[in-house]
C-alpha cells in the first residue's frame, strides 16, 4: 500500500518560510522544497523506482504549505524501503549535502539567494566539486558530487563548462 515520509520543508536546522508570517510565502516554500529535494538527493542518492521525491501540499489554519515527502510505492522493494530509512529523518542542515539556503532569513524581508532551480544546482556542483587534482577537499565532497551527477547529468556539464571557462578566462 502507498504511503508517504514527511521529510520537512527544509533541513531542521535551518530557517525556512513561516506561513502567516513570512512574505511571498508559497513561492519561496516551493523553492525551499526544490531545493531540499536536490539536497537530498546529493546527500542519500536519486530515489530507487518503486519511490520518488514529491512536494505534498497540506493545509493548515493559515492556509496551504507544501513539504516534501517521500512517495513509497512499493515497501516490499529492500531498495525502498532502505532509502526510507536513509532519508526519513531528512537533513540538518543545507551544508550537509553541499547546498547553500535558497533563502536568506538575515534581515527583516527574505532574500532568495538563488530562484533558478538550475542555479542552485550549479551552486552545489561548484562547492562540492574536485580540485584541480582531482581529489575531493573533504571525504563527503565526492559522494555528493558524484549523486548529483548522477541525478542531474545536463546541469553537471554546465557547471564544469562553467568552471573552465573561468580557468580559462
Amino acid at each position: 500500500m502507498p504511503y508517504f515520509v514527511d521529510i520537512g520543508g527544509t533541513p531542521a536546522n535551518e530557517p525556512c518560510a513561516q506561513l502567516g508570517q513570512t512574505p511571498n510565502f508559497e513561492t519561496l516554500n516551493k523553492l525551499e522544497v526544490l531545493a531540499y529535494k536536490y539536497a537530498i538527493i546529493a546527500r542519500y542518492g536519486a530515489p530507487p523506482p518503486g519511490c520518488r521525491l514529491t512536494g505534498l501540499s497540506n493545509n493548515h489554519d493559515f492556509g496551504r504549505y507544501v513539504s516534501l515527502v517521500l512517495h513509497v510505492e512499493n515497501e516490499l522493494d529492500e531498495a525502498v524501503r532502505e532509502y526510507a530509512v536513509a532519508v526519513e529523518e531528512g537533513l540538518g542542515t543545507w551544508l550537509e549535502a553541499g547546498f547553500r539556503a535558497p533563502v536568506d532569513y538575515d534581515d527583516t524581508t527574505p532574500t532568495m539567494v538563488r530562484s533558478n532551480p538550475v542555479e542552485i544546482l550549479i551552486s552545489a556542483f561548484h562547492v562540492t566539486r574536485p580540485g584541480p587534482d582531482g581529489r575531493f577537499p573533504i571525504p563527503d565532497f565526492e559522494a555528493l558530487h558524484s549523486n548529483l551527477a548522477a541525478a542531474f547529468p545536463d546541469e553537471a556539464a554546465i557547471a564544469a563548462a562553467r568552471l573552465t571557462e573561468a580557468a580559462n578566462a
